[in-house]
């Protein structure tokens, strides 16, 4: 899952980005309102984490730009400021959810994933592929009635695949959409996912579902038994 945290505390912002990355989501941060509302208007995220008071616009005009524009993604406001009539005057201009600092970090995430549920009609709550389910608000998979344990990284590759169900997706896009723009390793780590998921998500049921389309990249298909 891909979240925008615009947030003008540096320190902060980046304790959220590793943070969240452990738990497997992408982020990608901005630092002051007008930069947040670029990438938010223009990029693809499942939720967006927005900070009151911003330099350049505020968050209360972010997110009312936003929904102006057609953008409903959901967005969780962050702020310093707690009173009944801050939170109301976020909720009017379209935030879904209101926490204030200082915040539990458990309760934020589950916050967020609650939002993810939620989210737009256009993204169902549970991926599917074939008898393989891929939740993403509670970060569980199962092949059949069989609960798979998977790591933080590897549920994220598999959810993009899932998303893309059916579709041929390069390993360049995988890493855009799973690891981060710090990323500066080698592309090839995409192939050691994958490796680590068709152990778990195949080979103990005897089925083939990620295949790789050589010179292309993978597709998660709903074929069921090895050829």
């Amino acid at each position: 899952m891909r979240i925008l945290v615009v947030e003008d505390d540096r320190r902060l912002a980046e304790l959220l980005r590793r943070g969240l990355g452990a738990e497997g989501f992408v982020v990608e941060l901005a630092h002051d309102g007008w930069r947040g509302l670029h990438l938010a208007a223009e990029g693809a995220y499942d939720v967006i984490v927005l900070d009151v008071m911003l330099p350049g616009l505020n968050g209360y005009h972010v997110c009312a730009r936003l929904r102006e524009a057609g953008v409903w993604t959901p967005v969780l406001m962050l702020t310093a400021k707690d009173g009944e009539y801050d939170e109301a005057e976020g909720l009017d201009t379209g935030a879904d959810d209101y926490v204030t600092k200082p915040f539990s970090y458990v309760a934020l995430v589950a916050r967020l994933r609650a939002l993810v549920r939620r989210g737009g009609p256009e993204r169902p709550s549970t991926l599917r592929v074939g008898d393989l389910r891929v939740d993403p608000a509670t970060r569980t998979c199962r092949r059949g009635t069989t609960e798979l344990s998977l790591t933080a990284r590897e549920f994220a590759v598999l959810e993009y695949l899932a998303r893309r169900g059916g579709e041929v997706v390069t390993k360049h896009e995988v890493l855009a959409n799973v690891w981060d723009e710090a990323f500066e390793g080698d592309v090839n780590i995409v192939e050691v996912y994958v490796s680590a998921l068709r152990r778990k998500i195949d080979a103990p049921f005897g089925r083939h579902s990620i295949h790789t389309v050589r010179g292309a990249g993978y597709r998660l298909a709903a074929e069921d038994t090895r050829p």
